[in-house]
């Protein structure tokens, strides 16, 4: 098992890349998720806006 972990010498290089595109994906969702809050947030506003104009 420690070989697998290790990968002939290799193990930090592959771990570490497979850690950060990780991380990378995950900070990449959290934005995603925010913007869309933000975006449904500021529409919303905009029809409250609109519908008071009429």
């Amino acid at each position: 098992m420690a070989e697998f972990f290790a990968m002939g010498g290799h193990g930090f290089y592959v771990w570490g890349s497979f850690g950060v595109a990780a991380v990378f994906m995950i900070i990449e969702a959290v934005l995603v998720v925010r913007q869309k809050r933000t975006l449904v947030q500021r529409l919303g506003r905009m029809v409250r806006m609109n519908s008071e104009v009429e």
